[in-house]
C-alpha cells in the first residue's frame, strides 16, 4: 500500500512539474503575443472622425443654429460616447461659454431635471437664445438628436 502511494505521488509529481513547464511556455507565449499586440496598436491609427469638434457657443442668438448643428452632427458620429441625454447635455454644457455658460449655472446648482433631458434642455436654448423652433423637423426627435 506504501509503495502504491509512493508511485502516486512521483506519478502527481511528474505531472506537476510538467504542468509547471508547460505553464511556463504558455506564458512567454502569452507575453510575445500581448508584445506584439501593442506594437501593432501603435502602428494603426484610429480613423479620424470626418466631423470636426464642436465651436463652443457664447450666446449669440445668430450662432445657435450652426452650434446645434455641429453638436448635433458631433454626437450623431461619435454616437458610442454619447449614450443617453445626461452626456448629450454635459457634451453642449462643455462647449458655452459668456452668456450662455452664466444662464446654464442655475440648472446646474439645482441639479435641474432638465440637465438629463437632451430635447428638453435643447427647447430651453432655444428658448432663451431666440430660435423660433416653429418650422423644426419633429422627425428628428424618434432618433433623440
Amino acid at each position: 500500500m506504501v509503495d502504491e502511494l509512493v508511485l502516486l505521488l512521483h506519478a502527481l509529481l511528474m505531472r506537476h512539474r510538467a504542468l509547471s513547464i508547460e505553464n511556463s511556455q504558455l506564458m512567454e507565449q502569452l507575453r510575445l503575443l500581448v508584445c506584439e499586440r501593442a506594437s501593432l496598436l501603435r502602428q494603426v491609427r484610429p480613423p479620424s472622425c470626418p466631423v470636426p469638434f464642436p465651436e463652443k457657443f457664447n450666446g449669440e442668438s445668430a450662432r445657435l443654429p450652426e452650434f446645434i448643428v455641429q453638436t448635433t452632427s458631433y454626437m450623431l458620429v461619435n454616437e458610442n460616447r454619447f449614450c443617453n441625454d445626461a452626456m448629450k447635455v454635459a457634451f453642449l454644457i462643455s462647449l458655452l461659454s459668456g452668456e450662455a455658460e452664466e444662464w446654464v449655472v442655475p440648472y446646474i446648482e439645482t441639479d435641474s431635471p432638465i440637465l438629463s433631458n437632451y430635447r428638453a434642455f435643447l427647447d430651453e436654448m432655444k428658448q432663451c437664445f431666440g430660435w423660433d423652433d416653429d418650422e423644426d423637423d419633429t422627425d428628428n426627435e424618434e432618433d433623440g438628436y
